[in-house]
């Protein structure tokens, strides 16, 4: 793996500080204070610093968010829609990636192959990106379809993007392999089930009892949807490849 020689040698001269500080005089406070400053030196050397896993954490966080300001969007259509909060949410995801792009380059060893770290912040960063996009659209055509209902799909979203959560939590708890395809195959479940939800929409919309902008605009709304499950599933599918490169 590459990396920052000047991070390593920083560390490195960090250590050699510590060691060099330490008195002859025995002073158990002292000797812990001493042992334990070194032991998270090594720790950053070796790359087993927790903040990768804080900020893709972080990242997961805000795509449930996401996801959880569209489902009260679509729970309540007679209330003006804001994109303010979708916006807001998204500029705060896009933060956590670029400070993760950030620790990249400053970080000599990182807990996790940095392509690995790269793929799993960009597949999350997707996910309120999508939601954005919907509410945006929504929000334009909103007197065209207040008769429309989304609770299925509301419901499919909320058990993805939840599913997310405790995936990019189980690397930092090293979730064995057995653990995580439980996780991932519940993701492909709810994919799955999406996908016949999709199809009896779409036969409904092709029944003759719509006109053709309305099926236009719905269509629209669900296939935007069926999009951002599908990014939850791609999370559920980078996170279990990492799994099993390092089981």
């Amino acid at each position: 793996m590459g990396g920052s020689v000047a991070c390593r040698c920083g560390c490195l001269k960090e250590l050699m500080q510590i060691g060099g500080s330490r008195s002859f005089g025995v002073n158990p406070v002292a000797t812990f204070a001493i042992t334990y400053a070194m032991f998270n030196a090594i720790r950053r050397l070796l790359g087993y610093d927790d903040k990768f896993f804080t900020l893709l954490e972080g990242s997961a966080a805000e795509a449930q968010t996401s996801i959880a300001l569209l489902v009260r969007l679509l729970r309540q259509p007679n209330h003006e829609p804001t994109l303010t909060e979708f916006i807001q949410t998204r500029q705060k995801h896009k933060r956590i990636s670029e400070s993760i792009t950030e620790e990249l380059c400053k970080t000599f060893v990182t807990p996790l192959e940095r392509e690995d770290i790269e793929a799993l912040s960009s597949a999350l960063y997707k996910i309120p990106k999508m939601a954005e996009k919907f509410s945006e659209r929504f929000a334009l055509c909103r007197d065209q379809i207040q008769d429309v209902e989304f609770f299925r799909q509301t419901d499919i979203m909320e058990q993805t993007t939840a599913t997310v959560l405790k995936m990019v939590q189980g690397l930092r708890k090293r979730s064995n392999l057995e653990d995580m395809k439980v996780l991932n195959d519940r993701m492909h479940y709810y994919e799955h089930e999406a996908d016949k939800l999709m199809l009896e929409l779409i036969k409904d919309l092709y029944g003759g009892r719509h006109d053709t902008l309305r099926v236009i605009i719905i269509l629209d709304l669900y296939e935007t949807i069926e999009k951002i499950i599908d990014r939850c599933r791609d999370v559920g599918n980078v996170i279990f490849q990492v799994v099993l490169k390092y089981s």
